[in-house]
């Protein structure tokens, strides 16, 4: 489980650690309903897609698709990122109840990423109403210079989400207004997984 380095009196993940933290977010709650459902969409349009849930404040990415051309990104399946600046994370967290959301707020550290960042609560609470008016929300280079994408909410019964799904691209691949068309594929495959989700029988 752990490896010990002699040198340092330090120790680190062992490989059956890091194993069990890959087997552990590959079967997290939405990863294995949404499976087919990624597959299928990513084979419709050959873009880069990310599945995302909320943890502590956070983006967990538990699954993606590269595009057809991959693009080198910080995100990749089994990491988190900010909620505050990522298409996933916002469309997440303006879909949360009043006081979870408040809880997640609380864990944003607003971090100037690049020059795009929103810089403070008001601001970020500002766009999260508009997302949660529009069903949709953009990262529009917040996260990484040249990275761009356009998120939808994957919605329980009670409009809260419970995952977030993104095609993501690049400033020299798309415009935020040519991703934008993207959105009704994305939200007709969260509406999928939304009902996939009804009738998964979680492990015990």
């Amino acid at each position: 489980m752990l490896d010990y380095n002699a040198q340092t009196a330090t120790y680190i993940p062992g490989i059956r650690l890091v194993r069990l933290a890959h087997s552990a977010w590959r079967q997290s709650a939405l990863a294995p309903i949404a499976r087919p459902i990624l597959d299928d969409l990513a084979d419709a349009l050959g873009e880069t897609l990310h599945l995302a849930q909320m943890d502590d404040g956070h983006v967990l990415y538990v699954d993606k698709r590269n595009a057809e051309k991959p693009v080198e990104m910080f995100s990749s399946a089994g990491k988190t990122g900010p909620g505050y600046c990522t298409g996933v994370g916002k469309a997440l967290l303006a879909f949360m109840p009043e006081k979870e959301q408040a809880r997640a707020l609380m864990r944003q550290s607003f971090h100037k990423y690049t020059a795009a960042t929103l810089a403070d609560l008001p601001a970020l609470k500002a766009e999260l109403l508009e997302i949660a008016s529009i069903g949709m929300a953009f990262d529009r280079e917040e996260h990484e210079p040249g990275i761009i994408c356009v998120a939808v909410p994957i919605l329980n019964g009670l409009n809260r989400a419970i995952g977030a799904l993104s095609l993501t691209s690049t400033t020299s691949h798309h415009s935020l207004s040519s991703i934008e068309r993207f959105a009704p594929k994305l939200q007709e495959a969260a509406r999928k997984i939304s009902d996939a989700a009804k009738n998964w029988q979680f492990p015990t």
